[in-house]
């Protein structure tokens, strides 16, 4: 009996240990979970570089700008935003080259900027960097050559007497009707081209609403997300488009921040505004803040005219107290002009005004910083000041605290805090001098900026 019941036991441990083996190969044969950080995880450290491929480089193709990407790298950016590079259309063009938002095929390149394999290479050499590139995408409307118009006149708005119509001023392009199922789905096919040919890793999309229906984007993102992991910029100023996108732009704190600069409104005002963007935004939303772009520059004026003295304080400001930062190209080599929009116009390079090293401060102070980051990976900013013309805040996110004091006047000012958790020694992370924050007033220059970080 005894023999027995040895047996049955060491038959019970057998099966035990086999169902054991059995189970340990199944586990390890089972896929293990993706980590891999997706988007907008992925950019919450990043600020956007706008290229536009026609003025960027003398020859202004593809492969002058690509041996612009190792300066880039250096200077800290990790998200290339390339304008439109399409053939541009022909009929009732604007000017000489005409604008890059009038396409006349969505899936080729201007041969004036190269071929598909200069876009190609470029997404790669960009890739190999560390870099990711999203597309300008013009959704809204097509150039007046594009195929569509005669294949597909349907895709298109008309007017009262079904003539396909323009919007605005825009007589170099024809508005697309998104109502139409035919337009839509033939739109998404032509953004997933550039997926699967370039590799790209996602849009910035222009004009994002207005005459486009929400459901557009529903269908785009749920169809092109499937294809890639996609970062999804619009160009827009409004919450609903939050479901689809996430970022989008910031255009009343760009406009607020001018008629700060102009002595029409005081620092008061932009932190009115950062409370009010925040309860209708939510905290998670990119919100893209900006000093110039394409058209700010071009139709508007430059920084320097715009912002005068100022511009670096408000330069600081968007990098550091608010939204997800955007730099033009040119930007941080002081473009002192207004870049031509229909003809050849070339950036100087030479940086007469020495700025690239304090935009390359700003992207390193953004990305070293966790308070910093973008939407809800980053901290809210807390005021800690009730002077009028000047913006000083706190961000602390998991250990991380960054204080900004930024004069907005052109005048000298003087800073009483309100909080005194801030009080401290500091060192300024521009210029390393030294700083005591106390009861004491804080006399500042005009446009004085001061940041410091633990």
């Amino acid at each position: 009996m005894k023999t027995k019941i040895n047996y049955i036991i060491a038959l019970f441990v057998l099966l035990a240990a086999c169902q054991q083996n059995s189970s340990s190969t199944t586990d390890s044969s089972t896929p293990t979970k993706d980590t891999t950080v997706t988007f907008p995880e992925r950019a919450a450290a990043m600020a956007v570089y706008e290229v536009n491929i026609r003025q960027a480089t003398p020859e202004g193709t593809i492969q002058a700008f690509a041996q612009h990407l190792p300066r880039l790298k250096e200077l800290g950016v990790e998200m290339l935003w390339i304008m439109p590079v399409q053939p541009i259309s022909l009929k009732n063009r604007k000017g000489t080259l005409g604008s890059y938002y009038a396409i006349a095929d969505y899936s080729a390149i201007n041969p004036e900027f190269g071929s598909l394999a200069d876009f190609k290479s470029l997404v790669q050499q960009a890739h190999d960097m560390g870099m990711v590139v999203i597309l300008d995408w013009v959704p809204n409307h097509t150039g007046w050559d594009h195929p569509w118009i005669t294949t597909h006149p349907e895709y298109y708005a008309k007017d009262s007497l079904g003539n396909i119509t323009y919007e605005a001023d825009w007589t170099d392009i024809a508005l697309l009707d998104h109502r139409n199922p035919g337009t839509r789905r033939s739109m998404i096919e032509e953004m997933a081209f550039w997926i699967k040919e370039a590799d790209i890793d996602g849009f910035r999309c222009d004009h994002a609403a207005h005459e486009i229906p929400l459901y557009f984007w529903e269908e785009a993102t749920d169809q092109l997300n499937s294809m890639k992991d996609l970062f999804w910029l619009a160009e827009w100023d409004e919450p609903r488009l939050h479901r689809m996108f996430h970022a989008s732009y910031s255009w009343e704190l760009l406009h607020l921040t001018e008629d700060v600069a102009k002595g029409h409104k005081t620092a008061d005002d932009i932190a009115d505004f950062i409370k009010k963007d925040q309860a209708k935004y939510g905290r998670k939303a990119f919100r893209m803040t900006i000093t110039t772009n394409h058209d700010e520059n071009s139709w508007a004026g430059t920084v320097f005219e715009r912002y005068g003295e100022g511009h670096k304080a408000f330069a600081t400001f968007i990098f550091s107290a608010y939204g997800f930062p955007m730099i033009y190209n040119g930007q941080e080599v002081g473009l002192d002009k207004r870049l031509e929009f229909f003809e050849k116009d070339s950036i100087d390079w030479t940086d007469p005004k020495g700025l690239s090293r304090f935009y390359k401060q700003l992207l390193s102070l953004k990305k070293d910083n966790p308070a910093l980051w973008n939407g809800g990976f980053g901290a809210p900013p807390e005021r800690i000041n009730a002077d009028e013309n000047i913006y000083a805040f706190k961000r602390i996110k998991d250990g991380n605290q960054v204080i900004g004091i930024i004069n907005m006047s052109d005048q000298s000012q003087s800073l009483q805090l309100t909080d005194e958790g801030v009080y401290g020694d500091y060192a300024d992370y521009f210029t390393g001098t030294n700083y005591t924050l106390s009861s004491e007033t804080l006399t500042l220059d005009p446009w004085q900026y001061l940041i410091f970080t633990n």
